[in-house]
């Protein structure tokens, strides 16, 4: 089961997000688990219940750079979610970007 999870100032708008992503991954019948958590939980995330992908809200893609900082040397794939993508809620399209992150870091 890959965990897909995406983080955003407050978790509220991304868990739209997440859950039309997990629609879409369930759709396909993918082992895929998205969820929506806030920025501020991130370490404790990791540390706990390591995710596969970590994708952060456009509102918060200014905690992009600090965020490779701080977590890059997990291995974990960590991009900022398309604005464009982002405002439609095209979930399947933001599920296969983080699709092909994940695959790029296994290589």
């Amino acid at each position: 089961m890959k965990k897909i999870y995406l983080f955003c100032s407050a978790g509220m708008s991304t868990s739209m997000l997440a859950s039309k992503m997990q629609e879409a991954a369930d759709a396909h019948n993918l082992p895929i688990c998205v969820k929506a958590h806030p920025h501020n939980k991130l370490a404790e995330i990791i540390q706990n219940d390591r995710p596969d992908c970590i994708l952060l809200g456009p509102q918060v893609k200014y905690m992009y750079d600090e965020t490779v900082k701080q977590f890059g040397s997990t291995g974990i794939p960590i991009a900022v979610i398309d604005a464009g993508d982002y405002g439609m809620m095209a979930g399947e399209k933001v599920l296969k970007t983080a699709i092909k992150l994940i695959k790029q870091t296994k290589k």
